[in-house]
């Protein structure tokens, strides 16, 4: 996660717009290598805007990155778990708002995460031309650097919107917030965000997202599942993609399976090919099954709050 690799040093652009968040603090990462060399990196962050979102922001920070090195055992362990946890929890705060928000309107949000070179972006793109007609989708897409993801999607004729995260490694709810407000998401749609390629930090930032879908290709190994257990632990779904190339390597489909399904008994697993459309109609399936959920959540929460103001109002009449 980011309190041990040190991401999130970097400029965040959403859409080419510089990008700060979270409230003025200063913190330190710290780190240790396979010789046992601890580093701790400093940040100073000073924010001054607005956090609710829906508002204008103006942003005025300072960023500041300087390495600090201690080689004695142990030290800051205490400090660097409390980092990790304040980290998190001011996170999951956004993320709780990014969720209400989303399941206010009956929107249904996927998280998608793996590798780089799964074929996220290729599968998604298949996925808009399948739902076009049928279903209103809209993407967040995170990267690094460079655009070129989110120009695809939009290629496709679905908006989107390109999240670089400079050295981050992966999207965060905060992030994830502001990117929401520059969609036009439509109700009763659906939202994809395609995080970063890495299989390590997604697994712990909460988007306020409904699941997150693991894509595994088969041109990996089939043990990434154990390898990296708490992304497919944290996974609802996973998605075996690049099926058709099957033929041509060594890839054993039952072990991936069997690996995945020994970290999270729980996960689902859809095997599917963008190229020859195999397993799509099941991924389809997949989706329109949790869109129809969430839009029986919308109906419950606007029941829930209809009763509230007549009990209010109830109340007051009888005064």
């Amino acid at each position: 996660m980011c309190t041990t690799c040190g991401c999130g040093s970097g400029e965040v652009k959403i859409d080419g717009h510089d990008h700060h968040h979270g409230e003025d603090h200063e913190h330190g990462h710290e780190h240790v290598h396979d010789d046992g060399t601890r580093h701790s990196h400093d940040h100073d962050h000073q924010h001054e805007h607005g956090h609710g979102h829906g508002h204008d922001h103006a942003h005025d920070h300072a960023h500041r990155y300087v390495p600090a090195h201690s080689h004695a055992p142990g030290i800051g362990a205490k400090r660097m778990v409390q980092i990790e946890q304040d980290i998190l929890a001011k996170n999951n705060a956004y993320a709780q708002q990014n969720r209400e928000r989303l399941a206010g309107r009956g929107i249904f949000a996927l998280n998608l995460v793996s590798s780089p070179g799964s074929g996220k972006t290729t599968l998604l793109c298949k996925t808009i031309e399948m739902l076009k007609g049928k279903a209103s989708v809209a993407v967040i897409e995170g990267d690094q650097q460079t655009s070129q993801d989110a120009e695809r999607i939009r290629a496709t004729g679905a908006p989107a919107i390109q999240i670089n995260t400079g050295k981050g490694c992966h999207l965060d709810a905060h992030m994830v917030g502001h990117a929401m407000e520059k969609l036009a998401l439509a109700e009763d749609s659906l939202l994809m965000v395609e995080n970063v390629g890495n299989l390590v930090c997604p697994a712990a930032f909460d988007l306020g997202e409904a699941h997150k879908v693991v894509i595994l290709s088969v041109t990996e190994g089939e043990d990434k599942p154990i390898k990296y257990p708490d992304m497919f632990r944290a996974a609802t779904l996973m998605l075996l993609n690049k099926c058709d190339l099957l033929p041509y390597l060594s890839f054993k489909v039952d072990a991936a399976i069997e690996f995945a399904r020994r970290v999270n008994p729980g996960i689902e697993v859809i095997q599917v090919s963008a190229t020859t459309g195999q397993g799509m109609d099941e991924w389809l399936k997949w989706l329109e099954v949790g869109a129809r959920d969430t839009a029986a959540r919308k109906l419950a929460i606007v029941d829930a709050l209809q009763r509230r103001v007549a009990e209010l109002e109830a109340r007051l009449g009888a005064r």
